[in-house]
């Protein structure tokens, strides 16, 4: 195939550039793994974050700005800030104009509300099911624009040649027909890497790092993979459902947060803002409870909204309310739900550039959680989904004028037999380990030594028992059948996922200190030198990456420039 874009990946941020490609009248091709109506988007409840001042006027992008670098703990990239914030109310408007259904005043104003860590209003929602609607209404728009979407197309390689990229390989997950797609830019779309956890808010078979891995190995760098988001609110049971987030909404609607001791043990943590705190003092409030004694028999903490009228659960929170009662048969309005902090958010990833999220592999560009620059070290609710639509945008017109630049392209039958020759290898392998196996232990390593709170020598055990896994590997068995191709994605998504697991080990063994999600017990500060992003590469190591200065509009916004760190010590 062939095409002057091509998408990889059919989320929001895909999707969006995709649109805007289309609009433009540059064709486009769109492909993924995931049905187009059931990417990752779809789980995003809370809601999208927009200055757009209709229940507080004084708020501003610069106000937005602020608070983004502030919880950042100052490692969010000022200018990827300051472009976000931005444009963030065009995002809307986009959305507006492709139909999207947001809540609304008795007025006809768009509703905004707190989310964590918030100065003012300004999270514009869908009941709680923010993303899915989103998701549906950039879908709706593609197929008006007869945007081509191949939704079950896994992608193995980009394809370079000279640090150029020219398309990408893959196979049909079906009938695992090869497919070469050849494209004078690519948008990479694949999302994050918290399926590398045990518990996670990630389904199966997505966020395993493929981001990082095609990236890498077209040539590019990894940001700040340490820097990983541990939702507050993922549920324990079942089994198969465990890490399945409750939306913060229920936290921002009034919900409790209590241990077994029946305490409001946020009281302890930030007494101020209690539960409307950011994701990682939360998260580590529960971790700490937890860890000292105070948690459920099942390892958890107690969030609890029953105190809320009935209406206003069944009106604000009807999914939280629908998925309770699907997989516990618990009733919301009467009980609380046991939860514990769970793998949610890359905040690093693709080393990009500010300006057009381009990387450092000519025509290669990254753009949503595949990218890194806008969270730092704690990423407020809300910001990755304006993210997708201020990036898709910007992506997409970059990757437009960088293909009208182009005078020829030259492609490379080595890099295209390279990459099917990785495919027949994998198919011919007969080994005897187990791929799904393998995939656990990975997320065993990871939540035994990266998780919520983390060490020196907890780290290293973590590299060498990595290094145990990628051994193993080498004896995989690969058995496609009648039902698909799924046994050689899932190699694959373990290629990708051991890739993602070393970066983040790597990285996190070198930022000694702690700051926001990232909190190492054996150095519990805040270590000013390192306010700096780590930058990683399979050959070249981790580089130590200075963060530009943020403009006086923004700095003088900021209340208190010294992040607090109390409440984060565990040990």
């Amino acid at each position: 195939m062939s095409t002057t874009v091509l998408v990889v990946g059919t989320g929001g941020s895909g999707l969006r550039a995709a649109i805007e490609l289309a609009e433009r009248g540059v064709d486009v091709l769109v492909v993924g793994k995931r049905p187009r109506l059931d990417a990752h988007t779809t789980l995003a409840a809370g809601g999208i974050n927009a200055a757009l001042g209709t229940m507080d006027a004084q708020d501003s992008w610069q106000q937005h700005a602020a608070d983004t670098i502030k919880e950042s703990y100052f490692l969010a990239d000022p200018r990827t800030v300051e472009i976000v914030t931005q444009g963030a109310a065009r995002g809307i408007h986009d959305l507006e104009r492709y139909g999207m259904a947001f809540a609304r005043e008795d007025d006809g104003r768009i509703s905004q509300r707190f989310f964590g860590a918030h100065t003012y209003r300004r999270t514009a929602f869908a009941g709680d099911y923010t993303g899915l609607e989103i998701q549906r209404t950039l879908v709706r728009r593609a197929e008006q624009l007869n945007i081509r979407i191949l939704d079950s197309v896994y992608v193995t390689r980009l394809l370079v040649r000279d640090n150029v990229v020219f398309g990408a390989y893959g196979f049909d997950l079906n009938d695992g027909t090869r497919q070469v797609v050849h494209a004078d830019a690519v948008i990479l779309a694949t999302g994050g890497h918290t399926r590398i956890w045990r518990r996670t808010s990630s389904r199966r078979d997505e966020n395993t790092g493929d981001s990082f891995r095609l990236a890498v190995t077209a040539g590019a760098r990894l940001r700040d993979p340490e820097l990983v988001q541990f939702h507050p609110s993922g549920i324990l049971a079942p089994e198969n459902a465990a890490g399945t987030l409750v939306s913060e909404a229920a936290r921002g609607e009034g919900g409790i947060l209590r241990n077994a001791l029946g305490e409001r043990f946020m009281e302890r943590y930030d007494p101020q803002r209690l539960e409307l705190s950011t994701r990682d003092r939360v998260a580590l409030a529960e971790y700490t409870e937890i860890q000292e004694g105070r948690g459920t028999a099942n390892g958890g903490v107690w969030l609890d909204v029953s105190h809320l009228p009935r209406e206003t659960i069944m009106r604000r929170l009807p999914r939280v309310y629908q998925m309770m009662l699907d997989l516990q048969m618990l009733d919301i309005t009467a009980s609380p739900i046991e939860i514990a902090p769970t793998a949610h958010y890359s905040m690093g990833g693709v080393w990009v550039r500010p300006e057009d999220h381009s990387t450092e592999v000519e025509g290669l560009f990254a753009v949503g959680e595949a990218a890194s620059g806008l969270h730092g070290a704690n990423r407020l609710g809300g910001n990755s989904l304006i993210e997708l639509l201020v990036y898709g945008r910007i992506v997409a017109v970059a990757a437009a004028d960088y293909s009208a630049g182009l005078e020829a392209q030259r492609r490379s039958a080595a890099a295209t037999e390279e990459a099917r020759a990785e495919v027949d290898e994998l198919l011919a392998a007969d080994g005897h380990e187990n791929v799904r196996a393998l995939q656990r232990a990975v997320r065993d390593t990871m939540t035994a030594y990266a998780g919520v709170v983390r060490d020196e020598q907890g780290l290293r055990t973590g590299l060498a028992e990595l290094d145990a896994i990628e051994e193993r590997m080498t004896a995989v068995g690969i058995h496609p059948d009648i039902a698909g191709f799924q046994d050689l994605a899932h190699a694959f998504d373990l290629k990708a996922s051991t890739l993602a697991a070393r970066a983040t080990l790597a990285a996190a063994l070198e930022r000694r200190e702690s700051r926001g999600c990232h909190n190492r017990s054996d150095y519990p500060d805040l270590d000013p030198a390192l306010r700096v992003n780590l930058v990683w590469s399979p050959t070249g190591g981790i580089v130590h990456e200075p963060v530009a200065p943020a403009p006086t509009e923004i700095t003088d916004l900021i209340a208190d420039a010294a992040v607090s760190t109390v409440g984060k010590l565990v040990e």
